[in-house]
């Protein structure tokens, strides 16, 4: 009896451990390893206009998802207020949720702007982060990105 209640316990910490792991998939860009930005610093795309990698020996967790930094300085910035540096739609496309669908990024092409960074999808075939400028209505793609961000947060990929 013992053995299949620690089975039972086992199964359920499990399941909800993979429910939980599946929720923070939905809502942010990240990868197997819960890693957000492709370990780009978040900082350093607010702070410094900057995409940088960030170092594994100064990372921090924030919601269950793993953000990496510069230095140790950044760390201690973004543990003091991590609201500010997440990225804008869960690190996803900020074109991409415009338009209603998520999509994954080159953590190089992001813009900031009205003290938000977006992050955009850039291959051989389409530089979404060109596509927003030429647009030339932040203000109105971020309108319509956010609407659409409330039903895609809870979808996958």
């Amino acid at each position: 009896m013992k053995t299949l209640k620690a089975i039972l316990i086992a199964l359920t910490v499990t399941l909800t451990t993979s429910v939980a792991l599946a929720q923070d998939k939905k809502a942010n860009n990240i990868d197997n390893s819960n890693i957000a930005l492709s370990g780009y610093s978040p900082v350093s795309y607010l702070d410094l206009g900057l995409a940088q990698k960030g170092d594994k020996q100064f990372k921090s967790e924030h919601n269950k998802v793993i953000y990496y930094f510069t230095s140790a300085k950044q760390k201690s910035v973004f543990d003091k207020n991590p609201q500010k540096y997440l990225p804008q739609y869960g690190g996803f496309c900020a074109f991409g949720v415009y338009a209603g669908a998520k999509f994954r990024v080159d953590p190089n092409k992001f813009i900031v702007k009205n003290g938000k960074y977006y992050l955009f999808l850039y291959n051989l075939e389409l530089d979404a982060q060109q596509l927003w400028l030429a647009e030339n209505n932040h203000n109105g793609l971020v309108t319509a990105a956010d609407k659409n961000w409330k039903k895609l947060v809870a979808t996958y990929n």
